[in-house]
């Protein structure tokens, strides 16, 4: 099946691309990397009127280092993100989920801002943006505004992004040096929608205790979410701490059902995840201490 007859926009400037989407506002879609947008125009689950095509505009690849931050254009490639010494070095959290994203080619032609706006809920992107307290950069010809990335994702697929909005950058906490991070999903086949995954960052207070935990799961319900850890500060860094933890989380989840797992399931693999990911990142955390 081939897309619906469709406008093709290539804007040579950010300020144009922006004229074209406040044109044709929910008539429109954004191209970045193609790979999830071209086989849903084959499969017409999506009908734009407008193709605006922001693939090769200057300015909007790039990885800059901010103080406290990092920032990353929209259209930075999934592969050179994870090819950078500096992703490996600032956001070691990207740097391990990289890897499960896709496959090799999909990864050379996919973006890191195209991940995000398409807000699937088993996105590995998406699930460093929230676990790692990201911030979404949007921009439209009226104004530019700033997203704390826990309250971009609404929903599947859906987010606060208006018809008129760019997403024109992502922008990172820069890691603690002395924190230990950890990713792992389960899919059916390695490249596939991940049916459950677990992704944290700990930091130990200089002992045996923790200081500070982000966790979050992607594909266990309709968004990547991050969960309360806060209980757990103080709390010695072994074996039933983790388990304990990993009942009480579990136990609160509400996860959806599909046809490739029962909510049941993606409980107990969710508890499952959050011992290996949260085990792993103390151990990491534990040799930089």
């Amino acid at each position: 099946m081939k897309p619906v007859a469709f406008e093709y926009c290539r804007p040579d400037s950010l300020g144009e691309a922006l004229d074209f989407l406040a044109e044709a506002r929910e008539d429109a879609a954004v191209l970045a990397g193609g790979m999830t947008l071209g086989p849903m125009l084959n499969l017409r689950m999506v009908r734009p009127k407008r193709v605006i095509d922001i693939s090769r505009l200057a300015g909007l690849n790039g990885i800059e280092v901010r103080r406290d931050r990092v920032v990353t254009g929209a259209t930075l490639i999934q592969a050179d993100a994870l090819d950078s010494p500096v992703i490996r070095k600032e956001l070691p959290l990207l740097a391990l989920a990289l890897p499960w994203v896709g496959h090799f080619q999909t990864r050379n032609a996919g973006t890191l801002g195209g991940s995000i706006a398409h807000a699937d809920p088993s996105g590995e992107i998406p699930l460093c943006a929230v676990v790692g307290d990201a911030t979404i950069v949007l921009r439209s010809r009226r104004r530019g505004r700033r997203v704390r990335a826990r309250d971009f994702f609404t929903g599947a697929l859906t987010t606060v992004r208006q018809p008129d909005e760019m997403l024109v950058a992502i922008e990172w906490p820069r890691a603690s040096p002395g924190a230990g991070h950890a990713f792992e999903e389960v899919a059916q086949r390695h490249g596939d929608f991940a049916i459950a995954a677990a992704a944290c960052s700990v930091t130990l207070d200089g002992g045996e205790r923790i200081a500070g935990l982000a966790l979050g799961f992607g594909g266990v319900v309709d968004r990547p979410i991050a969960v309360d850890t806060r209980e757990i500060v103080g709390a010695v860094a072994d074996g039933g701490t983790v388990q304990t933890l990993a009942r009480r989380i579990a136990a609160g989840l509400d996860p959806m059902q599909d046809h490739t797992a029962s909510a049941d399931y993606r409980r107990a693999l969710a508890q499952v995840l959050t011992e290996r990911v949260l085990m792993c990142a103390i151990e990491v955390a534990k040799g930089k201490a």
